[in-house]
């Protein structure tokens, strides 16, 4: 058993803290949410008063945050020289699970491992579904002795954990793969509109590309029309599991990265510009396979 610290107890990271519970672990948390607090605690967690106060006394602290400004401000405080990096023991591990820039990553770790404390980012997929079922994809960046400390407390919240390389690349992998997400819903949910047009069955779709070259994970696990996919969104309204702006959030990070590494990556790009209008057209809170909607016009 672990004295584990989690600071960020909203949709994905309560249930990510409560599985920790749940797998024995000795578990303190903070939210600027005080319900959030309470429901960890309701749950055989402890409640701490603010984020310093997570690392007194644990011996790995778990950060799930909105943004690459609150996971800086956490870890070196807004004075670049506080935070947990300042109050955590030498030799504790740090995790942080937040979706955020490379740049900022890879800028926090190396401040933290100054103070002679582990770090890795380990950003998520599997949305709120995978957090709640302990079956999420880490993606893990980080030196091989801190990807190996953190491995065995990664196993209690997910079902797939993979060492990326060194720090950052975590997220680097994140932003890729979630890329890839945004357009190729964008690229099915064009299709199955093609298909009403010319009077063809969506089901009749389905059944030939998830079985042809069109085969992909939006089509297959996620299809964005009613019907073929009994567990997806489209089946529910698009009750969101992952929100359109969760994924206007990772498209715009991944654009940012793509200009400071000088990649060109037009699809990524448009993926982008789409997702945006969509979100500011009211749907920001639907799941982001409800773009079909958009695509329908």
């Amino acid at each position: 058993m672990a004295r584990i610290g989690f600071i960020g107890l909203g949709n994905m990271g309560l249930p990510m803290a409560q599985n920790l519970i749940k797998a024995g672990h000795d578990v303190t948390g903070f939210d600027v949410s005080r319900p959030n607090v309470e429901k960890l605690a309701a749950a055989g967690g402890k409640a701490a008063e603010n984020a310093n106060a997570v690392a007194s006394g644990a011996e790995i602290v778990v950060t799930m945050l909105p943004a690459g400004q609150h996971v800086r401000e956490v870890y070196l405080g807004a004075d670049g020289k506080s935070g947990l990096a300042a109050s955590a023991a030498k030799g504790t591990l740090l995790i942080d699970s937040s979706t955020i820039d490379v740049e900022t990553a890879r800028a926090v770790a190396v401040a933290v491992e100054k103070k002679g404390l582990l770090m890795v980012d380990a950003p998520v997929s599997g949305g709120v579904g995978g957090a709640q079922g302990a079956t999420l994809t880490f993606m893990v960046g980080g030196s091989d002795a801190a990807f190996e400390r953190a491995k065995p407390v990664l196993e209690k919240m997910g079902k797939t954990i993979v060492h990326a390389g060194g720090a950052g690349n975590g997220q680097a992998a994140k932003i890729c793969n979630n890329m890839i997400l945004g357009i190729s819903m964008i690229a099915v949910s064009e299709a199955f509109v093609l298909a009403e047009k010319l009077g063809l069955d969506a089901q009749k779709l389905f059944d030939i590309s998830s079985k042809s070259s069109g085969q992909c994970w939006s089509m297959t696990s996620y299809c964005p029309v009613p019907g073929p996919v009994p567990t997806s969104p489209a089946n529910r309204d698009y009750q969101a599991g992952f929100t359109a702006a969760m994924m206007l959030k990772d498209l715009r990070l991944a654009q940012d990265a793509a200009k400071s590494a000088g990649a060109k990556t037009p699809l990524g790009a448009d993926a982008e510009r789409i997702y945006s209008r969509y979100a500011e057209s009211g749907e920001a809170g639907r799941d982001f396979s409800g773009i079909i909607r958009m695509v329908r016009g």
